[in-house]
């Protein structure tokens, strides 16, 4: 590990006012190789230590320790979990969104494509982050992530919920499953694909995806950063990048908030 740590450099939203959050990026890490270099997923193939490194850089960027940083075992699930006290990485459940109303706690979420979306509510100091691939969307995680929020106090016309760096409408294309998928859950297919590079196959807005869900559940204000994590390989980690390149282990960005 370096004596002189390179810098973190995440992504923030001015509409998430004074809650301390970041979009990381895979820069200022110790991470190695195809997990260079702030690889920070506790359940992939990279060396543990560097990655409890890795989120330990992430946490103090935030103003909490190590122990303060929660995530969870993501499993493209609508599942929201309300948080009350942190636990081990080793113990984290099965989900894909976390809610809590507790300072000093800090909602961790990981991706290499999917969507990461923070929310907070300022004024009833709660906060919830969720993971959101295209299962988890029609699934309904950012619904339930809402909902989760409204049981702590939070209100729909208070929610400001910012979708973070995840793969773009044109890094994206995929079959007919994918578009039956959201005609069947009622999703405005017409608006959220367009014509793909290969017969049968389209090109699919997954931001695009979480702002209409997320606009349909009645929050104040819904956004995306606009960062497309497939086209910038100096920044941030991609599955399908790494699919398209002949596969192997790849590393996850965090993207984190805290009261």
């Amino acid at each position: 590990m370096s004596d002189t740590p390179a810098p973190l450099q995440p992504l923030t939203a001015a509409s998430l006012g004074t809650v301390r959050h970041g979009f990381f990026t895979r820069r200022g890490g110790v991470s190695e190789g195809p997990f260079a270099s702030l690889n920070c997923s506790v359940f992939g193939r990279d060396d543990r230590a560097l990655v409890m490194e890795n989120r330990a850089r992430a946490a103090t960027h935030l103003g909490v320790d190590l122990a303060a940083l929660v995530g969870l075992r993501q499993v493209h699930g609508r599942e929201a979990v309300t948080v009350t006290a942190p636990w081990p990485a080793e113990a984290a459940p099965a989900a894909d969104a976390l809610v809590t109303d507790r300072p000093g706690i800090a909602l961790g979420i990981v991706t290499g494509d999917c969507a990461p979306v923070l929310f907070a509510d300022v004024a009833a100091g709660v906060i919830g982050a969720a993971h959101a691939g295209w299962r988890g969307a029609v699934a309904g995680v950012l619904e339930s992530t809402v909902a989760a929020m409204l049981r702590l106090g939070a209100a729909r016309a208070r929610i400001v919920a910012v979708v973070g760096p995840c793969i773009a409408q044109a890094s994206y294309e995929v079959g007919a499953d994918v578009r039956e998928a959201l005609h069947a859950a009622g999703d405005d297919t017409a608006a959220l694909f367009a014509p793909g590079r290969r017969s049968g196959h389209w090109q699919f807005d997954l931001p695009g995806l979480c702002l209409s869900r997320l606009r349909a559940a009645g929050v104040a204000r819904a956004e995306a950063t606009g960062h497309d994590t497939l086209a910038d390989p100096a920044r941030f980690f991609s599955y399908r990048r790494q699919t398209l390149a002949g596969g192997g282990p790849i590393g996850h960005q965090l993207s984190a908030i805290v009261l």
